[in-house]
Formats: structure tokens, sequence, C-alpha cells
């Protein structure tokens, strides 16, 4: 999607700022004892109240209103009865439409008590997203996303999932610009322009290298190696004076 007019805007901020508010008051409310079923119930209700889809159940019919992976689930884990535990890491992805505009973000949660690595992965997770986001401007090479995002991990002794990519939205979840990695990707010849709207999410490890299907169900992905792994996401529009960003709760 490339904007070309207010309406449109509007309209991806609203469904961009659905999204986000759906995701904070699911971290509000995550807390041991609770399923992933009851947070995902959550994040149903702040889409609906507000007028909004599910974007994971209108596009792929999947199996819950969000995505909710904990520890060794990386993406794409399926609402159900899991309890969470103290000590947990907790990924929460939420997607959604609204009058034909799509949005898309995500976040990870320590559930405390948890090491101090973990702690600063968490930190480091958001300040990689950040740092990406931070490349966004017209005529910049789309590469410069994941060259940022790479040297940011590099120096900071982490790892990459370099096969799960952040990619356009706005008309439909999953559109052109498809597949803009979130590592360094030397083929990337693609460049922004003013009015494209993509996603930002990266996947910072302390080893994994790759997101895998397991023999739990048809969704659930994995790292590979088992590592602990945070994802932080937002949608983001190309302007001429830097990223906007617009999943941000009101």
């Amino acid at each position: 999607m490339t904007l070309n007019n207010e309406e449109d805007l509007l309209r991806l901020k609203e469904i961009g700022r659905i999204c986000a508010n759906a995701l904070q008051a699911m971290g509000e409310a995550l807390e041991p004892g609770i399923t992933t079923a009851e947070l995902d119930a959550i994040g149903r209700k702040v889409l609906e109240e507000s007028g909004a889809r599910s974007a994971p159940e209108l596009c792929y019919q999947f199996p819950g209103a969000t995505c909710i992976s904990v520890n060794e689930e990386i993406a794409h884990g399926i609402p159900g009865s899991r309890i969470i535990r103290a000590g947990d890491l907790v990924n929460i992805d939420v997607s959604a439409e609204k009058d034909g505009i799509f949005a898309d973000t995500g976040a990870s949660f320590p559930v405390p008590p948890v090491s101090a690595a973990i702690d600063r992965l968490c930190r480091d997770g958001k300040r990689a997203m950040w740092v990406g986001l931070k490349q966004v401007r017209p005529d910049q090479p789309l590469a410069a996303i994941g060259n940022a995002i790479g040297d940011f991990a590099r120096k900071n002794r982490y790892s990459l999932v370099t096969n799960l990519a952040s990619h356009g939205i706005g008309r439909s979840l999953h559109e052109e610009p498809k597949e803009i990695a979130t590592w360094p990707d030397p083929s990337e010849r693609r460049r922004m322009t003013d009015g494209m709207v993509f996603t930002v999410e990266p996947f910072l490890s302390m080893g994994a290298d790759w997101a895998e299907s397991g023999d739990k169900d048809d969704w659930t992905l994995y790292s590979e190696p088992r590592a602990p792994t945070v994802q932080y996401e937002h949608t983001v529009v190309v302007t001429r004076g830097g990223p906007l960003v617009v999943t941000l709760p009101s």
C-alpha cells in the first residue's frame, strides 16, 4: 500500500491505534495464572468494541483473535489452556482490519521474576526495532533496515531469526513490499517511496537464527536452535519527515 490521500491515512491511523490499544490491554492483564485464551479474549473485546476484525481469523482462519507465543514458541502461538507462569517470556502479536485497512503490531513481555539477561533481551529487542524504524525515509534502500538491525545485533552479541520478515501492509495483511529482511540481505535492491506502508519487526535472539514448525499444531513456530527470542513490531508509513508509526496506543 502507498498512501496518496488523507482519508486512507486517517483510516490507517485508526486501525493502528486499535491494534495498539488491544496489545496494551493484553500486556497490562498479563500475570501468573491467566491462560492464553483469557488473554486472547481481552484482545478480542478491544478489537470488537472498536469495530475491528481480527486479521489472522479473517485472512487465514487462525484459531484465535491474536497470536500468543510462550517461551520456546516465538510466533503464531494459538491461544488456549496454557497457564502463564512467573518467569515466562510471552510474545503477543495483534493485527486487525477496519474499513478495509489493516495494521499489525507486537511485543514481548517478561513475566517477573526473570533473569537480568531476559530483561536485557527485551530492552534490546525494542531498541533493535527502533534502530530499524529510524532508517525509514523516502529513497532510502529497504536494505538499510536490516543492515542497521544486523549491526545492532552483532555489537550486542545477539542473533537474528532470518526466516521471519517484515512485510507490506494496508489493504491486506501481507502485501508488497513482501519479505523485508530485518537482517543484512545483500540481494535486497528495493527502495522506500513516500507513502509506502510496511511493518518493522525484528526477532532478536540469544542464539536462534531460524523459526521452525513443530508437531504441536499447524501454526506455532519455535526457535532453532532453542533460545530465548523476542519480537517487537510497529506498522510505519514512509514520509518526508521520517517514519510515521501508526501503531501507538491512545
